[in-house]
């Protein structure tokens, strides 16, 4: 039964009468690779095939919550960055400059280059795409006789190229969008460059050596376009060059436990990108050590500080042994950098695992790291957080300094990185297949143009407001009817799927997990229906304290705390290294803290065997401004029942009081509270204590 459902299960329909005839439904774990997409680049030989194919940007257009998350972005702090950040100035900026010396000259330019100018592209917002285009120009023409490009910077005497990966990214979306060759001129360069330098002075940087995953990304981009042999050279030079993260026995003190050394680096960002490398070499290796590997990274970060809802894992900046509850917090560097590990994992292996701990990060974790106008945003963010001020917490949390608040001009890493969250999931939305199929890789209200079958263009037009609602239904217009497969992933979470084609029942009860293909000759007005029933589900953390998390289909639920938001001097509470341009009225930048306003200290009352006694899902109206993520607009609300936990209170830290082991006693009386998705509550409780 197990091969049978891992190659396909084939169904043939030939009813005429119900508009389903000549139709083929298969159920596959991932594409055939046996073909190759006639009309999207993807990989070449000799790299391993692409199993899932990005679309070029503006391909995909976001429609609903996700639309609103950008339009918010676009008014936020992401899209008014360049007029406060002194590390965005153009006066004298080493970004900007033809021979590589001047200002402002690290990570902070591309990274926040990466989310402005995409959000640009996506939304064709002219202002945006004028001020990205500044930057590129700059960046084009900062290329030096020996191909290097960008600021000189170097670590310990050694050129380090960290800025310079993140700036390639750029430069790849800029091409994409615009086609212009300069950028594969400069690419091609550039690796020449790279490549000539000996391999003892190559890569010695501390940033730079772990997250050199980036460097190789951009190599294969390159290839793929050009097919220069030189850059399978230079992609094992950097596998071969850089911190391996295939290592098992690196050293990191006497009195660390020994599982503390599976891991050549324990900072959350440095995971949450770092880990997909051996998976990116794996492509040009075609070694499944190499695949593994990144599987194994990712279970060893959340088996020690990943048992907790929300998909990522408590490491504050650096994860330190002992320190796993809840409380521990993650960057919203990290968060975006996982999301766009997740969405490059899927690509690459296949595995819609991938798609569904995307979503699970998009969901749950990523949107109470912002204030809801987009304007702010927290270094730290954690699955249980009951306070959200400028104090300092450590050593509760590893960071010493003002890191729970929202704050724009804090943290300078996060203040220029968050923006590429939400326009490289709208990026990924839609995908293609080698076989010039369509894949609905993460669920949300969009409007995609693919060319599918003998290269017709084809308009989906997905509604829905997924995760919030079960239903999703997807629209086809085209020219002339085309015959090609499309694929729908039903994600691991959902039993009982049906499936529509043009109001007829097609498919009852596919796997979970699995990925359902309809094969037929699609017309202008086919349109297809999937509803994935949700229903409330207990996450139970064995390994921490036994505690429980609430999930409803793919959202999991936190406690409504009521939030006091007081407003506070950005420039009085950011941190130190924090920069402003000159004549920047911080007035119209405030920072925030959160305090709660009512009590957050609550334990469950579960019967397991009867999850309807416990909880009630109440439906709520969809907010008419399509933004889903705070207390009051949320459309769902689970009511459940709970107790009190008196003596469950803040730490000596600050931070909410450590689980204890569940079930817990209490002799308080039993109350109804309400829980909320997890994403739209700031500040929140989110892995419960159970009651006795």
């Amino acid at each position: 039964m197990k091969k049978l459902l891992i190659l396909q299960i084939v169904v043939l329909f030939a009813f005429v009468c119900k508009g389903i005839s000549r139709t083929s439904v298969r159920i596959v774990d991932h594409p055939s690779t046996t073909q190759k997409n006639a009309y999207y680049v993807s990989n070449r030989a000799p790299l391993i095939p692409s199993m899932y194919i990005k679309l070029p940007i503006g391909d995909i257009s976001p429609k609903g919550w996700v639309q609103a998350c950008l339009v918010r972005q676009q008014h936020g702090l992401n899209g008014h960055l360049e007029q406060i950040s002194a590390w965005l100035q153009k006066k004298g900026n080493a970004w900007l400059s033809k021979n590589g010396k001047g200002a402002w000259g690290w990570e902070e330019v591309p990274y926040w280059l990466k989310g402005y100018g995409d959000l640009a592209y996506i939304l064709r917002d002219p202002k945006m795409l004028a001020e990205t285009k500044v930057w590129i120009n700059g960046v084009l023409n900062s290329q030096r006789p020996n191909g290097d490009f960008g600021p000189l910077h170097f670590e310990n005497g050694y050129r380090n190229f960290w800025g310079n990966m993140i700036m390639l990214y750029c430069l790849q979306s800029y091409y994409d969008f615009s086609h212009d060759h300069r950028v594969i001129d400069l690419m091609t360069r550039f690796f020449q460059y790279q490549n000539a330098i000996p391999d003892k002075d190559f890569l010695k940087g501390y940033w730079e050596g772990l997250r050199a995953g980036d460097n190789l990304y951009s190599v294969f981009w390159l290839y793929n376009r050009t097919g220069a042999p030189f850059l399978l050279d230079l992609a094992q030079k950097i596998h071969h060059c850089m911190t391996n993260w295939e290592s098992r026995d690196t050293p990191h003190g006497n009195n660390d436990p020994s599982w503390y050394r599976l891991l050549p680096d324990w900072h959350n960002v440095n995971v949450a990108q770092g880990f997909r490398e051996p998976a990116e070499y794996y492509e040009l290796s075609k070694d499944s050590s190499d695949l593994e590997a990144s599987y194994d990274i990712f279970r060893i970060i959340r088996k020690y500080f990943g048992q907790v809802p929300g998909g990522m894992f408590g490491a504050d900046e650096v994860a330190r042994p002992g320190y796993s509850d809840p409380h521990q917090c993650i960057e919203t560097c990290g968060i975006v950098e996982q999301m766009n590990s997740d969405e490059n994992m899927l690509r690459i292996t296949g595995n819609s695992f991938w798609a569904d701990h995307a979503e699970d990060v998009a969901f749950n974790t990523f949107p109470a790291a912002l204030t809801p106008d987009f304007k702010a945003l927290r270094y730290l963010t954690a699955p249980n957080m009951v306070v959200s001020d400028d104090k300092n917490h450590s050593p509760g949390v590893m960071d010493a300094g003002p890191f729970l608040m929202m704050n724009p001009f804090s943290s300078r890493c996060c203040q220029h990185n968050h923006g590429q969250g939400w326009p490289y999931y709208a990026e990924n939305l839609w995908m293609a297949t080698p076989d010039n199929g369509a894949f609905i890789a993460l669920y949300a209200a969009s409007e995609a143009k693919i060319k599918v079958g003998d290269g017709t263009e084809v308009t989906f037009n997905e509604q829905t407001h997924y995760p919030f609602d079960d239903k999703v239904r997807i629209e086809l217009s085209m020219k002339n009817g085309v015959t090609f497969p499309l694929y729908l992933r039903i994600p691991e979470w959902c039993n009982h799927a049906i499936i529509q084609l043009n109001g007829k029942s097609l498919l009852t009860d596919p796997p979970a997990g699995k990925i359902v293909v309809i094969t037929r000759q699609w017309e202008r007005g086919d349109h297809i229906a999937l509803t994935m029933p949700m229903k409330i589900k207990i996450q139970r953390w064995v390994n921490n304290h036994n505690s429980v998390s609430v999930n409803y289909g793919p959202l999991t639920f936190s406690l409504k705390i009521k939030e006091d938001y007081v407003k506070e001097a950005s420039d009085a509470t950011a941190i130190s290294d924090s920069k402003w341009q000159q004549g920047v009225d911080k007035a119209q930048w405030p920072s925030w803290e959160i305090f709660p306003k009512s009590p957050w200290n609550y334990g469950l009352i579960l019967d397991p065997n009867n999850l309807a006694k416990s909880f009630k899902v109440e439906k709520k109206a969809w907010p008419k401004d399509n933004f889903p993520f705070t207390p009051s607009s949320a459309p769902i609300v689970i009511k459940a029942k709970a107790k009190q936990i008196p003596s469950w209170k803040l730490d000596q830290n600050g931070l909410c009081g450590a689980l204890m082991d569940s079930p817990v006693s209490s002799t308080e009386p039993e109350v109804e509270v309400d829980l909320i998705p997890m994403g739209a509550a700031r500040l929140r409780i989110s892995a419960f204590p159970v009651i006795k």
